[in-house]
């Protein structure tokens, strides 16, 4: 057996060895180390882009009651992406034990059917825990791109946060829109 294994890396040596001479002859060093410093740059970006935290498809849709603050067609949730903290153990505004608000959120502009008034409702990710397995919504009426970050609902909000794990997200009123 390690015969084979001995014979298995010595050809795996040679194949490198053969790949690195040929890339030597051909690549400059100043390209070599340019190419080198572009990969690193681009591999330190990798932890601030956005990524999608929804458990699969399995996000509910957004028909039924703009009334039911436990349904996500709940007028407050407008541009809420993200599982639903009344459902996971917080309530509406606050979130649940061994959790924390993000320091950052998002806001959205949403239309009491109630009264026909426009309402600020800023969105806070709460923190600290593994992402709750309850009602999860994707609302996005008004969005704008992410290159945007203030306005974009996509991103990981908890990562001003000592811990990043994201759990819920809350729905706080925040004022009437003007």
């Amino acid at each position: 057996m390690n015969k084979l294994i001995d014979s298995l890396l010595s050809v795996i040596d040679r194949a490198t060895e053969k790949r690195a001479r040929k890339a030597a002859t051909s690549v400059g060093r100043r390209s070599l180390l340019s190419r080198t410093g572009l990969a690193l740059a681009g591999t330190a970006l990798v932890p601030v882009l956005p990524f999608d935290r929804s458990p699969g498809n399995a996000w509910a849709a957004t028909g039924g009651d703009k009334n039911d603050q436990y349904a996500c067609s709940y007028w407050r949730y407008c541009a809420l992406d993200g599982v639903l903290c009344n459902t996971a153990g917080g309530s509406l505004t606050s979130c649940p034990p061994g959790s924390e608000a993000s320091k950052v959120s998002w806001v959205g502009t949403c239309r009491n059917p109630n009264d026909g008034k426009d309402y600020l409702v800023s969105y806070n990710d709460c923190c600290g825990k593994p992402m709750a397995n309850s009602t999860a919504c994707l609302t996005s009426e008004r969005e704008r791109p992410g290159y945007r970050m203030g306005l974009h609902n996509d991103i990981n909000w908890c990562m001003a946060n000592a811990n990043k794990g994201y759990h819920c997200t809350v729905a706080v009123l925040v004022g009437m829109a003007e």
